[in-house]
């Protein structure tokens, strides 16, 4: 997993951001200013930062100008006008993403830029199942399983959102789509086949009137 710089100066979102990441498994410091970014640098190397614009001492905007690592960057703000976003983007980050969000979609958000950066796993293990996410396969003691492409979509969002509880409408949209018209059942056929082919009974839990959690010892 990755070492993510959250610079947020608000404290509630920079805790809510570092605990929600840590639970999957990336490690994180957090600082509250712009120039504590640049304190941390000396200090770490960062695979990701996550950078809000409004910021003490310096703004964000400011703070990538003055970068001299290769890293890529996701800018968090409240700001959410075009002529930001643009501006943001063509500062060079690798994203943007407007206050308030989901942090289900922030995750994919990081997945997504650092896969493009080559600084995400690209396989994942639990016991003797092996998945290979770029490859799309799945291993149970070296043999290969076979899964239909939803059942997939499934294992592959509880490994992203590991430790997180998805709710059965979030993991439908997931697999089959927002388009979709087929009953939340559907979501509880599929995992009880996860579970059974995988072994995965006692870490695939049920959240009560929610969903599901795939549940992974981190250390925090």
């Amino acid at each position: 997993m990755a070492h993510i710089l959250i610079a947020e100066d608000e404290k509630p979102i920079n805790t809510l951001i570092r605990k929600n990441l840590m639970l999957v498994g990336h490690t994180c410091v957090s600082v509250f200013d712009g120039e504590a970014v640049f304190d941390e640098f000396e200090k770490h190397r960062f695979d990701l930062i996550l950078l809000d614009i409004m910021m003490p001492k310096l703004d964000g905007f400011s703070v990538i100008t003055k970068l001299q690592e290769d890293i890529p960057v996701i800018f968090i703000t409240a700001r959410g006008a075009v002529q930001d976003r643009v501006h943001g983007l063509k500062l060079g980050a690798d994203d943007y993403i407007v206050k308030p969000f989901d942090m289900l979609e922030l995750g994919a958000r990081i997945d997504s830029v650092l896969r493009r950066a080559g600084k995400v796993a690209q396989r994942f293990s639990l016991g003797d199942v092996t998945v290979d996410l770029s490859g799309r396969q799945v291993f149970r003691d070296g043999v290969p399983q076979e899964f239909t492409p939803q059942e997939f979509l499934l294992i592959e969002a509880l490994i992203q959102n590991r430790n997180i509880a998805l709710s059965r409408d979030k993991l439908l949209d997931i697999a089959w789509g927002f388009d979709y018209g087929g009953d939340t059942r559907t979501v509880d056929v599929h995992i009880h086949n996860i579970r059974k082919k995988l072994g995965w009974e006692a870490v695939i839990k049920t959240v009560y009137k929610l969903g599901y959690r795939l549940e992974v010892e981190v250390q925090l």
